[in-house]
C-alpha cells in the first residue's frame, strides 16, 4: 500500500487526489484461517495488527457485525492516560500510552495523538486521600504522575472555578504525558495497515455460532457462511458475554450504556483534560473547537446507544458549577456506549474453557486508553499461550478471588 508522506500529497494535488487508494479491501470470506478476531473495533484490529507485525500470523480474519469502529470505538472521548493504581493495571495502560506515543509513525497514519495532560480532580477529602495513594504507586510503577494543589490546578486551567459551590477543588492527580487522540483515525490506521499484510476485514458480518469439536474451536457460523479457524479471540466489549454462550462458558460481566455529548464549536479555552469524579463529568476541547463531555453510566444493564435527558442534566449542571463559562453553550449531539463491566472495574485477557478461544473484554470504561496495549497483550497471549500483560487479567480470578480492584481509578462511578 503506497505510503503518506508531503511528496505524496503534493504529487496527488497535482492530479487532484485521484490516485488515492482505499485504506482496506473489503474481501469475500476465505473457508479457513490461522486466526478470526471477532470485532472490528480498536482492540480488534490492533490485536490482528501485533500478530502480525510481531508474530509473522496474517492468515487472520477480522470479523464485524456492523462497520469497521463503529463500536465504542467511534463512541468514546478520547482520553488517554495511565495513572492506575494496581501494578497489573499500570503496567498495561503505560505500555498502552507509551504507545500511542510512536502510533502515527508504525502505522504510517496520523492518528493525532496530542499528550496535552490529563487532570483528575479530587473534590471530597476521600478523592484526595485515593489520589495521593495512587501517586505514590504510581512512583513504584515508574509511570510519571504528580500531586498538585488547587493553585496548580487553577494555573493549568484558568477557566475552572475551584471555589465550589457544591464541591471545591483540593488537588488533582496530574500526568502530563496523558491526553487525547482521534478515535477514527486510530481504528482506521490499524484496519489499513492489517489489510496492506494481507489480513481479510470483513464487515456486515454476524457471527450466529461458535463451533467446537473436543473442546477445541473448530470455527464460526457467520451471516455469510461459516469460517474455520485454528483460534479465535473474541474482542466485542459489551457483547462479549453473548458471544461467550454461543461457544458454551459465561463471562463475569455487565453491560451499561455510558453517556456522552459534544457541544457546539467554540474558540479554544482549555489544552488539558480534566476528570471530576465527584460531580459525574469529564471535559476537553477538541480539535474542531468543540467540548466533549463525558457523564455517567444508566443504573441498569441494557445496550442502548442513544443518550438519556437525566444524565444530561446531571452532568451539565455539575460541570456548569466547575466550568461556569460554558453555561451559555449548546448542545450539538449525544450519545451512548456500551461498557463491559466486571466486578472489580479491570479487564478480562484471558485463555477460556474452550481450547483456542481467548477473550479480550471488561474495560468498562478505559477502552480506548488501551487500545495498542491491549493488542500488544492480546497478540502475544493468542500467540504463544502467555503474556506477562495479561497473567493477572484472567477471567479465573474471580473464581479464585485475586481481585484487581480498579474502581477509584476507573474515572467515573460505575
Amino acid at each position: 500500500m503506497r505510503r503518506f508522506s508531503a511528496f505524496a500529497i503534493a504529487r496527488e494535488a497535482t492530479r487532484y487526489h485521484s490516485g488515492w487508494e482505499r485504506h482496506w479491501r473489503s474481501p469475500t470470506p476465505k473457508k479457513k484461517y490461522d486466526a478470526i478476531i471477532v470485532g472490528a473495533g480498536g482492540h480488534g484490529l490492533a490485536t490482528a495488527w501485533h500478530l502480525g507485525k510481531h508474530y509473522g500470523i496474517t492468515n487472520v480474519a477480522i470479523i464485524e457485525k456492523g462497520w469497521l469502529g463503529g463500536g465504542n470505538t467511534g463512541r468514546n472521548t478520547t482520553i488517554i492516560r495511565s495513572n492506575y493504581l494496581q501494578d497489573p493495571s499500570a503496567a498495561i495502560y503505560e505500555k498502552s500510552r507509551s504507545l500511542y506515543e510512536t502510533m502515527s509513525q508504525d502505522l504510517n497514519y496520523n492518528v493525532m495523538f496530542s499528550p496535552r495532560g490529563v487532570i483528575m480532580l479530587a473534590q471530597t477529602h476521600h478523592e484526595v486521600r485515593g489520589y495521593q495513594r495512587t501517586a505514590h504507586a504510581n512512583a513504584l510503577q515508574g509511570v510519571t504522575t504528580e500531586w498538585i494543589t488547587p493553585a496548580r490546578v487553577k494555573e493549568l486551567c484558568p477557566i475552572m472555578n475551584i471555589e465550589g459551590p457544591r464541591y471545591p477543588v483540593l488537588g488533582g492527580l496530574w500526568q502530563a504525558r496523558g491526553g487525547t487522540a482521534r478515535h477514527d483515525a486510530v481504528a482506521w490506521g490499524y484496519a489499513r495497515a492489517c489489510s496492506d499484510m494481507g489480513m481479510d476485514i470483513i464487515q456486515q458480518c454476524e457471527v450466529t455460532n461458535v463451533r467446537t469439536e473436543g473442546g477445541k474451536v473448530v470455527g464460526v457460523d457467520t451471516t455469510k457462511g461459516a469460517i474455520d479457524c485454528d483460534k479465535l479471540g473474541m474482542v466485542v466489549a459489551g457483547h462479549a458475554s453473548h458471544l461467550a454462550d454461543m461457544a458454551g462458558f459465561r463471562l463475569p460481566m455487565e453491560s451499561v450504556a455510558l453517556q456522552a455529548l459534544v457541544s457546539e464549536p467554540i474558540k479554544p479555552c482549555m489544552d488539558i483534560v480534566v476528570m471530576a469524579n465527584t460531580v459525574h463529568g469529564y471535559l476537553s476541547q477538541s480539535d474542531k473547537g468543540e467540548m466533549v463531555i463525558g457523564g455517567g453510566t444508566d443504573g441498569f444493564n441494557n445496550y442502548t446507544q442513544r443518550g438519556s435527558f437525566h444524565h444530561v442534566e446531571e452532568t451539565v449542571r455539575a460541570l456548569n458549577e466547575t466550568f461556569p463559562i460554558l453555561s451559555r453553550l449548546k448542545m450539538l449531539r449525544q450519545w451512548g456506549g456500551i461498557v463491559d463491566v466486571t466486578g472489580d472495574r479491570s479487564p478480562i485477557l484471558s485463555k477460556t474453557p474452550i481450547e483456542g478461544v481467548f477473550v479480550n473484554c471488561g474495560w468498562g470504561t478505559g477502552g480506548f486508553k488501551a487500545i495498542p496495549g491491549s493488542g500488544f497483550a492480546m497478540a502475544e497471549l493468542m500467540a504463544k499461550g502467555a503474556s506477562p500483560l495479561t497473567d493477572e487479567f484472567s477471567m479465573y480470578r474471580f473464581r479464585e478471588g485475586k481481585f484487581i480492584d480498579e474502581s477509584v481509578a476507573a474515572g467515573v462511578a460505575h
